[in-house]
This record gives C-alpha cells, structure tokens and sequence, in this order.
C-alpha cells in the first residue's frame, strides 16, 4: 500500500508555501507521496481572477519538480465538481493506495461551506496544517465543533491509516508567508508564462500517476 497526501485547490498559481506544505506533511504523516489535485473550478471561489486550468496545471507541474509531490489533473478527468465526489472514486481507481486529506487552518475555517463535509470526514482522515492569522478561525469554525471529538495527538500522526473515522490531527511547521494572492498582484499576468501549457494538460500526466 502507498500512502498519499492529498492536496486540493485552484494553485492560481502554485507556489512555494503549497510545496513546502507538502514536504512537511511527508515528514510528520510517514506519505509516499503528495499529490495536489488542482480544480478546474473551486465553488468557492469567485471565477474572476482565475487563470485558465492548463496554466494552472502546468504552474503546479513546475513546482512539484524534485520532490516526491504530483500535479493531477485526475479531477477533470473524472468530471468531478466536489471533493467527496473526487474522494468516492479514487479508493476504486488506485485499490492499494491509502489517502489522507491536506488542508490549511484557512480551509477548515470554511470547510462547512464545502459540499457534503461530513462524508469527507468520512471518507479519509484529515490533517490540516497550521496558517498564521486562521487557528483561531479554525478551531472557531461549525465544522471543527462536529469535529472536535475526532482530534488525534500530533504525535501519533503516523498511525493515520490505523485511524477510525472520522479522524483529524492539527500539525504545526514554521510556515511559508507566500500567497497565491500576493504572487497574482504582483504579476497579474503571470499565467502567460507557460504557453505551452496546453501540451501539459489532460493528455500528458507524468507517468504513471493520475
């Protein structure tokens, strides 16, 4: 069995804060790998601003370079708008991987806005990674009052495919200040950089992943 990090988001675009995020959750969880599932189009997220999927795909591809993290395009493929529909397949394509969900304190502040949350947490432990400026929001939040009961030990983060669900565990690592948001004012056209990104979408995953 592979044990796989799960990460998901827009990456408009992907940066070093997604990338050191990952390796941290490498470490503390025991995984084989992350893999970031970028969204052909969060819900959350207003449309206005956001760089076409084949940039964002290709922006990810280049940061996840040298490091045991994957840029999927697996959620287009599948057709999927939510994450607990994405969750619900990936067991039957990929039988002998175990997947844990990634996500930032920013996420869990919100993460009762997400489509059928509950089966989420259902569906695969979480680990959500600090972020200055949201614990408090965090810990605040609708959904982590439903999942206050299901807190592991940070200690014991390896044991997360032992887990009886729901399961989540809170892991702290000195952060990475970048932002999508920053990176974007600063070059609003950054997207232009990849234009080839075309090549890099659907048709052309690195073997043998998603």
């Amino acid at each position: 069995m592979k044990c796989i990090g799960l990460l998901g988001g827009s990456f408009n675009p992907a940066h070093s804060g997604h990338r050191r995020l990952s390796l941290h959750a490498i470490r503390a969880l025991g995984l084989d790998e992350v893999w970031w599932l970028v969204s052909p189009g969060n819900p959350l997220k207003p449309r206005a601003g956001m760089a076409p999927f084949a940039a964002r795909l290709a922006s990810a591809r280049k940061m996840a370079r040298h490091a045991p993290i994957r840029a999927s395009a697996v959620e287009a493929r599948l057709k999927t708008r939510y994450t607990a529909d994405t969750l619900g397949k990936l067991p039957r394509l990929y039988p002998r991987h175990r997947f844990v969900w990634l996500m930032g304190a920013d996420n869990l502040a919100q993460f009762h806005q997400w489509e059928r949350w509950r089966d989420i947490a259902r569906q695969v432990p979480i680990a959500v990674i600090a972020r200055p400026g949201y614990d408090r929001l965090a810990r605040a939040s609708p959904a982590m009052s439903w999942l206050r009961r299901a807190v592991r030990p940070a200690g014991q983060a390896k044991n997360w495919t032992r887990w009886r669900l729901p399961a989540l565990v809170l892991l702290r690592f000195r952060p990475d200040t970048t932002s999508a948001t920053s990176l974007r004012a600063a070059d609003p056209g950054w997207h232009r950089r990849f234009p080839d990104a075309r090549r890099t979408s659907l048709s052309t995953p690195p073997p043998p992943f998603p």
